[in-house]
């Protein structure tokens, strides 16, 4: 990723400010203390809670209920830091699984309303016809196993011979599927497994690990008869938001990886 890509990541942007934080109270030899003391309500932060109000009662808060939303806001601003301050936030898992969905929120924010032309979804389409296209069938072979690294294990041995299905581990799900429709993969294997198999490129190839509902999976796509494509124009709105939906995935995903690249891992076994 080079510097120019870099900065116009939201997620970027918001490290920078933080490392920008960090100095400037460094600088001032103050600590950089999320339970600091001083408390400022500007406003902005005013008008904010009358507006989040007006969306709520369909109409302007009074001067009296602006007040009250001000000092409700103010005793939870207050319990929020002195939570930081003794450390509450430590050790559960909601308020880590929230706060790490804030983030990836902010990393993926600027696909929430950013409009992608007519051409961008045009070449979209063209490369994934088969998300698209009205009865798509599959032919395919599946490894399954409970364990990503059992997966990876077994698709380092697997070759094109015989004896492939001794490599699984034990499932109701059939290792061999013939001429499948989109509705039939979805009801058998899940919306998950469908999806993958969508994006796989290469037919007559051992892929994965792939994750779905049940575990891992090793796929080698044999056959994939793609139907016909009904016209952009009718298909707009599907396409965008499928567009939308992949866009959020890639930028939270890279967004990560900018931020793991940052911490040095050990995994104790």
């Amino acid at each position: 990723m080079t510097l120019k890509t870099l900065v116009r990541e939201p997620l970027a942007h918001f490290l920078i400010a933080g490392a920008a934080l960090f100095a400037f109270f460094a600088w001032k030899g103050e600590p950089a203390d999320p339970a600091s003391r001083t408390i400022t309500i500007s406003q902005e932060d005013r008008a904010r809670l009358a507006l989040q109000w007006q969306q709520t009662m369909q109409r302007p808060p009074t001067d009296a209920e602006l007040d009250s939303l001000t000092e409700t806001w103010l005793r939870e601003e207050i319990l929020y830091r002195e939570a930081l301050r003794l450390g509450l936030d430590q050790g559960d898992a909601v308020v880590r699984k929230r706060l790490a969905n804030k983030m990836d929120y902010l990393a993926a924010s600027a696909a929430e309303t950013e409009q992608p032309s007519d051409r961008t979804l045009q070449q979209w389409l063209a490369e994934r016809p088969q998300r698209f296209a009205e009865d798509t069938v599959y032919s395919f072979d599946q490894l399954y196993f409970s364990e990503r690294t059992r997966a990876e294990d077994a698709l380092a041995s697997l070759d094109s011979g015989e004896g492939w299905q001794a490599l699984g581990q034990t499932i109701s799900l059939p290792p061999t599927a013939e001429q499948q429709t989109v509705d039939a993969v979805e009801g058998r294997f899940g919306i998950a497994f469908r999806e993958q198999l969508e994006d796989i490129a290469e037919l007559g190839q051992w892929t994965g690990p792939h994750v779905s509902g049940f575990g891992w999976h090793l796929i080698r796509l044999r056959q994939r008869d793609t139907g016909e494509v009904p016209p952009f124009a009718q298909i707009r709105e599907q396409v965008e938001n499928d567009w939308r939906a992949q866009t959020l995935e890639d930028r939270k995903a890279k967004a990560y990886q900018l931020l793991r690249k940052a911490y040095d891992v050990t995994v104790e076994k």
